[in-house]
């Protein structure tokens, strides 16, 4: 077999340079609307170029890239139909009163000075049950954001809080993809490798909820004048009752019964659809618009609060804001992006730059806590260049599999370690498959978040101070002993 010939390090940063400098022109030419069209052709200029250095090189052909592509596309499928069903969920439980509902009886129940550390608290318990961090935010985030912006945090803070735990559980969830994943790819066993995450997993957790709770003692709550105004704009406008708290209630027994994400949304939809027709009848009409009351115009109002955008008045602009929907159809420049950071990941691929880069970080590592720092670094990498964690987990975790056996270290550090560097920080890059979802669903940018997201960025920093330490890093020798 003939070795395929891949580009050299420094040409293969060359797209990769490119990518950066259209995305700073791009941010700073349309700032908040840098993802409605800018940053997809960002990425498509970074891709022409590699794919046109691929070929000056010779290291690619044509067919290489759409196979490349084709491969890339279809692994990112079954997450873009979770995110229109994202989209699905938010607007129906949104016009339905059920995030109403949870934020009006939230904003009485949750103690201000507690409620970043307990929002971070319930999203990690929740993502635990449901093993997914996507649906724990596409649900109780949303009403938790509702809560947090009444009681006067600061988006940053309540999105950083909410993305905290929930990436924690999903961590962490034996029922989670990414932890799955990460352990199948490593040829670790499941368990042994949660066991093991948690000497990272943990300290970086409670170092991020002892943040959280100075922050929240330190905060000076919105006066009482000001809740009470949110919640007459929500009496106003929606009919709060305590029945439609059966809708998240039948989803928990549905995660509960461990059934596909898909399944779970999809009937979240369905069931807040009934619940807006029986409970919020005056509100499906207004959306549906015409004049006539008819069980076609309140057909039409109902198609329309699952795909299209609504914006209801409160009285209060800030609220307005808070209870306005995008549906399915505001996920779109969403789904666009991630095609576009797809097509980018997949040029890369093709060309061998993946490959030439990876392979700089490989002959970095001479001891444990090098051999963290290059899978670090390339978990990192290929965040930025793949823009998904599922392909970022996999080729990080193949490229590096037989180099841990070599060095003699258990495969259990490098599934801990990939986790780290992966799953965790997937949420913090704007053009990610992660990133784009998380600041979509809750309306804030990723570098307003990204500060605030303790647990993401603490994770691999504990993962590189354990190596340095050396603490329980083993030969694979003892691996057998550690279980």
């Amino acid at each position: 077999m003939i070795e395929k010939k891949v580009p050299s390090v420094w040409f293969s940063f060359v797209p990769l340079a490119v990518l950066i400098g259209m995305l700073v022109c791009v941010i700073t030419a349309f700032g908040s609307d840098a993802l409605a069209g800018g940053s997809q052709i960002a990425l498509l200029v970074a891709s022409a170029v590699c794919v046109i250095l691929g070929f000056l090189q010779k290291t690619m052909k044509w067919e290489d890239f759409e196979h490349a592509v084709n491969e890339n596309v279809s692994g990112v499928a079954q997450a873009i139909l979770i995110l229109l069903l994202i989209g699905a969920v938010g607007g129906s439980w949104m016009v339905s009163g059920i995030v109403p509902t949870m934020i009006y009886y939230g904003m009485h129940v949750i103690d201000p000075n507690w409620f970043l550390v307990s929002s971070c608290v319930i999203c990690a318990l929740v993502s635990v049950m449901t093993g997914s961090s996507w649906t724990t935010i596409a649900t109780i985030g949303i009403a938790l954001l509702g809560i947090g912006k009444a009681q006067g945090f600061s988006e940053g803070w309540i999105a950083g809080a909410i993305i905290s735990g929930a990436y924690f559980g999903d961590k962490i969830s034996p029922m989670s993809e990414t932890t799955v994943l990460a352990s199948s790819t490593t040829r670790t066993p499941l368990f042994t490798h949660i066991r093991y995450m948690m000497y990272s997993t943990i300290p970086a957790f409670v170092t991020g909820l002892v943040v959280f709770t100075i922050a929240g003692l330190i905060f000076t709550p919105s006066s009482e004048q000001t809740m009470e105004t949110f919640s007459t704009g929500l009496k106003t406008v929606f009919n709060l009752s305590p029945w439609l708290m059966l809708v998240p209630l039948i989803t928990a027994m549905m995660i509960a019964k461990r059934l596909p994400a898909v399944v779970i949304l999809f009937c979240a939809t369905l069931m807040a659809c009934f619940a807006a027709i029986f409970l919020q009848t005056d509100l499906v009409d207004k959306i549906a618009g015409g004049d006539s009351v008819t069980l076609m115009n309140r057909f039409r109002g109902v198609m329309i609060l699952v795909y299209g955008s609504t914006g209801l008045e409160t009285g209060v602009p800030e609220l307005n804001e808070l209870v306005a929907t995008r549906g399915m159809a505001g996920m779109m420049s969403t789904v666009w992006l991630i095609f576009c950071a797809m097509i980018f990941g997949a040029s890369m691929s093709a060309s061998g730059m993946i490959e030439s880069i990876m392979r700089m970080f490989i002959r970095l590592a001479h001891n444990a806590f090098s051999l963290v720092g290059s899978t670090v670094g390339v978990g990192l990498f290929m965040n930025i260049v793949c823009a998904d964690q599922y392909l970022s987990l996999i080729l990080t975790g193949n490229m590096f599999r037989d180099v841990y056996k070599r060095m003699g270290y258990e495969s259990r550090l490098l599934s801990r370690t990939t986790e780290d560097a992966v799953t965790v920080t997937s949420v913090l890059i704007p053009w990610n498959s992660c990133g784009m979802t998380q600041s979509m669903v809750l309306g804030v940018s990723t570098l307003v978040y990204l500060p605030f997201c303790f647990f993401n960025y603490l994770s691999p920093c504990f993962s590189l101070l354990i190596a340095a330490l050396g603490y329980k890093i083993k030969r694979r020798h003892c691996e057998e002993k550690l279980s």
